[in-house]
């Protein structure tokens, strides 16, 4: 993992992680392969924010069948990362004007 976006994939946003933005937590989809210090490394470079603490989520792929076929979708990785308190808000949400 040399690069920072390939670490991190993308913002996760749903209403659950969208309240936990207020708390300055915010959850990413990232690399399966991707270990805690790896990600706060990236979040911190890409972002420019001070990481104070990251959790991780394995997320096994479920079952799915088509007639007679099946077969699993890819397992996936999330992060919750916390950022400082005097670190910027991420703005995953951006106007333009």
């Amino acid at each position: 993992m040399r690069d920072a976006r390939d670490v991190i994939k993308r913002p996760i946003i749903t209403e659950h992680s969208a309240d936990q933005m207020v708390d300055k937590k915010y959850t990413f989809e990232v690399s399966t392969k991707a270990n805690k210090s790896q990600i706060k490394n990236a979040i911190e470079e890409i972002f420019g924010v001070k990481v104070v603490k990251v959790n991780t989520l394995n997320i096994k792929g479920k079952l799915k069948r088509m007639g007679r076929h099946s077969g699993y979708r890819p397992n996936r990785k999330k992060a919750v990362v916390q950022l400082s308190e005097d670190s910027k808000e991420l703005d995953f949400f951006e106007t333009a004007e």
